[in-house]
């Protein structure tokens, strides 16, 4: 690959950033200066500069990859080994355990049997990664030369979202959810946490760190359903989502910070992937379980020599050559998962003694049984009571749930716009049940008559208030009662049923990546002193980034490539948002449920009809605050100081 730098040698034979690049630069550590010996951007600086060609420092033209699970992050590192490190599809491999590709990205089924999506994943416009993937791959049904991103933004530009209805209780009553109903106290307990190093909050709980005043309030609610977190889970992940959506907190309420696809995930984003790397010549092997790496380790480095797999019952050993490399997406959120319908409920009862014994996660046990160096998985796959919720998924006819649900939705719910805007929650329901129905129709093809909604709960270990036991031991029939009684149609249950089919699926793991996790549960995406090997998926580190997202994802594997390709590119950091004030100044307010915060007063008196006066967000009347603003304000400011250093 000389030849493509030949011209340059002189300046790159004495670089000292060429070959060396920081591929995964972290934006929390970095004081942002210029000096004469910084060459690239910034950790954070996101934009066209960014969008430079990788050059491989060598040719790739004989080395084969090997990538175990074909989910989300499998396929972005196959299409980052393709685009940047210039690797001929052909000699890229997909060995997938399940018949078809795409991982947790599922959806399924049809309209006589009943459609089926495990779980949806909230989009933002930030995730810089995932867009920079699919602005390349060719549109699901817009022409040529129109991309994902481009059928994305047509829809979601010309379709605002927005809920009308995202609190109700009460037998069916929306509830006022204008309000985050956080207590001063709360606020600053907020404000503290953002301010606390990554590092001081290993293993800590969010219960641990919040009080009951918290965890009762709407934001809590708004925020625990949005993002499925339980009160047991990571305080650290909470605080890298709250810096990661510091800027669509706003929105939190109404969910008008989001925006959604035409279809279900798999349709929407898997099909054209899969369809763009199998069109290049990418191979994917199904029906095939990898059990465990061989490896080399020694004082030179850690190195994959074969890959051991099980096909049609006969252990294999895939050899690995000197060029080659090997991607492995550790455990899954998604294993295990236990399927039920109108008439048969997935389990019978939460059983902690299988937890972490399936495939899924045998892998990641045996690389950590070579050396510390590849985490704690059990940190994440021991504690199903914890991790696991259930979700059902109604393949529905005209009813009396669908009368009902257009009393909740902003269009018509036949209209092919939004609909209810993201879910809906049953404040009073014993299981925390939401609900919500996207665009419509969700799957290609789907029928004109039939809509498909979504319900999931996050308390497993709670009876019902109408059916008296706990989810996953319900029918899909009783979670329709039970849902059918929280909207106050319980008396209309019959026409219910006999027009809804429900497909339900409990997942053992689907939030164990929020588990409480200390620095080394997780491995490195490229291990300390691996010369072949990357992890990818959301059970490994990254800097900012959270998990649960599609864009984590991407962004593993992204890193994956670059650092073992050793391209001179970087990965940029999360959207710096969190650092404009704009958004900071926003948020204080938010929190504060848009009045005054302290100090506000004083800073609209410095910057009205200045260049900045804009900065400082608006107030639903636009009306100047007129406090006595000096003495009053910044007695209040000195106040919230004591505060924040207590």
């Amino acid at each position: 690959m000389k030849s493509i730098t030949s011209k340059f040698d002189k300046v790159l034979d004495t670089s000292t950033t060429y070959g060396h690049v920081d591929h995964q630069p972290d934006a929390s550590k970095e004081r942002q200066r210029n000096t004469p010996e910084k060459s690239m951007p910034f950790s954070d600086q996101i934009g066209n500069y960014q969008r430079n060609k990788g050059i491989p420092t060598k040719s790739y033209e004989n080395s084969k990859i090997y990538i175990v699970g074909s989910g989300i992050a499998g396929m972005a590192a196959a299409y980052y080994f393709i685009r940047d490190g210039h690797v001929p599809a052909k000699n890229i491999t997909f060995i997938e355990q399940l018949h078809i590709e795409g991982g947790s990205l599922d959806g399924a089924g049809n309209a006589k049997d009943g459609y089926i999506i495990r779980g949806g994943r909230e989009m933002d416009m930030t995730y810089e990664n995932l867009w920079d993937m699919f602005q390349d791959i060719p549109a699901l049904e817009m022409p040529a030369p129109y991309s994902v991103l481009d059928e994305y933004r047509l829809i979601n530009d010309n379709d605002s979202n927005y809920s009308k209805a995202r609190l109700i209780h009460n037998k069916g009553l929306v509830k006022d959810f204008s309000k985050f109903g956080l207590s001063k106290k709360d606020q600053l307990t907020i404000i503290k946490l953002l301010l606390k190093k990554k590092e001081e909050l290993d293993d800590i709980t969010i219960e641990q760190y919040f009080d009951d005043s918290f965890l009762n309030s709407n934001f809590w609610t708004f925020w625990r359903t949005m993002f499925a977190f339980e009160n047991w889970h990571s305080l650290l992940e909470f605080k890298l989502y709250m810096h990661r959506f510091l800027h669509a907190i706003d929105g939190l309420n109404d969910l008008s910070a989001l925006v959604f696809p035409k279809y279900n995930q798999y349709d929407t984003f898997v099909t054209p992937l899969g369809r763009y790397l199998k069109e290049k010549g990418v191979k994917i092997q199904y029906n095939t379980l990898v059990k465990d790496l061989d490896m080399q380790i020694n004082t030179e480095g850690k190195v994959v020599k074969g890959i051991i797999i099980e096909e049609n019952g006969v252990d294999k050993t895939i050899a690995i050559g000197e060029n080659d490399y090997v991607i492995v997406t550790t455990g899954s959120m998604t294993e295990d998962t236990a399927y039920g319908d109108n008439k048969k409920a997935p389990i019978l009862a939460i059983d902690n003694s299988t937890s972490g014994q399936s495939a899924g996660w045998k892998i990641w046990k045996n690389l950590a049984a070579k050396s510390e160096i590849f985490g704690k998985p059990e940190k994440f796959c021991s504690n199903i009571e914890q991790s696991a919720w259930e979700s059902a998924t109604l393949t529905c006819k005209p009813s009396a749930l669908i009368d009902k649900l257009k009393e909740y939705s902003v269009n018509d719910p036949y209209s092919g716009k939004t609909v209810t805007g993201g879910i809906i929650t049953i404040t009073d329901s014993n299981w925390l049940m939401s609900f919500t129905c996207n665009r419509q129709p969700h799957f290609p093809g789907q029928p004109d008559d039939v809509l498909v909604l979504w319900v999931y709960a996050l308390f497993m270990d709670k009876e019902g208030d109408y059916i008296k036991k706990t989810m996953p031991a319900c029918t899909g029939n009783e979670i329709l009662a039970e849902l059918c009684y929280h909207l106050g149609i319980i008396d209309q249950l019959d026409n219910v049923v006999k027009n809804t089919i429900v497909r339900t699926a409990f997942m053992p793991y689907i939030t164990s990546m929020f588990m409480p996790r200390a620095k080394g549960d997780r491995p490195n995406i490229v291990p300390d002193g691996c010369k072949n090997l990357g992890l990818v998926g959301q059970f490994v580190e990254t800097n900012n980034d959270v998990v649960f997202t599609m864009e984590s994802s991407v962004r593993t594997a992204r890193v994956a490539v670059y650092e073992l390709l050793n391209l001179n590119k970087q990965v940029p950091d999360i959207s710096p948002l969190q650092y404009d004030i704009r958004h900071l100044l926003k948020a204080a307010k938010t929190l504060n449920d848009d009045k005054p915060f302290v100090g506000e007063g004083l800073l609209r008196r410095v910057l009205k009809g200045t260049y900045f006066d804009h900065i400082l967000p608006g107030t639903p009347d636009e009306k100047e605050d007129h406090e006595s603003f000096i003495a009053e304000q910044m007695g209040k400011f000195k106040d919230w100081l004591k505060g924040i250093r207590g």
